[in-house]
């Protein structure tokens, strides 16, 4: 399946972002855990270059551990690197001790200029539904940050005081222009970082269901034990999804099967190998 994507709001972003830039001392990148590469805009990293930078890949809980785990040693090579999970918690206490780590030196460089010390302020970076204002509300333990579970939420910039220490500035989620791998666009699209409207779902369905097949066959048994049953019309006649006749709706087989994927029903799984 092939996926353009880059609406008027996102060049935008890029615009926006780019004014912001200089105000910020670092930046917090957010990935996703389940597709740590795909889910790491290249557009970003030309536009950061030079900024200190900690990335974290976010949903975890929903990653599979063991590629979580390769992943975090071969992103270290680069950057300071932290798998967290918005949703529940998990991992976000190091981050403010990890922003404080990287900006220690250039902290102080100005205190040995007499600067007086102020708090860090960080940049927070990612793709749309990458979950940036779920992090920003468990940094600050409210719901202060607008959020929804569709992607291009979060409007504006605001900047966000975690403690004395941090001041975050929430920015847009950011795709590129081109997928230059499909994968990679079946990928994120699969994550859920691409608006369904924008998508042939059906497609994305069958081609998650055979991607699963080659590489997370196990997580498939909760439709069904049978090889030969593994196919969309199998998956929406174990869900119920029948029209007249005793068709299969096959749009609602593949909304269903792609909702069960992203809520972690299917068991924890990452897409991105190396």
């Amino acid at each position: 399946m092939s996926i353009q994507w880059y609406p008027g709001h996102m060049a935008k972003a890029k615009r926006l972002l780019l004014d912001q830039l200089k105000w910020v001392d670092a930046v917090i990148e957010l990935g996703d855990a389940r597709v740590p590469e795909s889910s790491r805009n290249p557009l970003l990293q030309q536009l950061l270059k030079g900024k200190p930078k900690i990335v974290l890949l976010n949903k975890a809980d929903l990653a599979d551990p063991q590629w979580t785990e390769s992943w975090l040693r071969e992103l270290r090579k680069t950057s300071p690197v932290l798998a967290v999970s918005a949703a529940t918690g998990f991992g976000v206490g190091k981050i403010v001790p990890e922003m404080e780590r990287l900006m220690a030196g250039k902290q102080d460089r100005m205190a040995m200029k007499g600067v007086r010390a102020r708090s860090i302020r960080a940049m927070v970076v990612g793709i749309p539904n990458i979950g940036k204002s779920s992090l920003i509300n468990q940094l600050i333990g409210s719901a202060k940050a607008k959020t929804g579970n569709k992607p291009g939420i979060t409007r504006g910039n605001q900047w966000i005081r975690i403690h004395d220490k941090l001041e975050l500035l929430d920015t847009p989620g950011l795709l590129w222009p081109k997928f230059e791998n499909p994968e990679v666009g079946n990928k994120l699209a699969a994550s859920g970082a691409i608006r369904d409207e924008v998508l042939n779902q059906e497609e994305l369905a069958a081609w998650l269901l055979g991607w699963l097949k080659e590489y997370y066959p196990t997580s498939l048994e909760r439709y069904t034990r049978e090889p030969s049953q593994l196919t969309l019309e199998g998956i929406g006649r174990s869900r119920g999804c029948l029209i007249k006749g005793g068709e299969v709706d096959l749009l609602k087989a593949s909304q269903i099967f792609l909702r069960e994927f992203r809520s972690g029903a299917l068991g924890k799984i990452t897409m991105d190998r190396f």
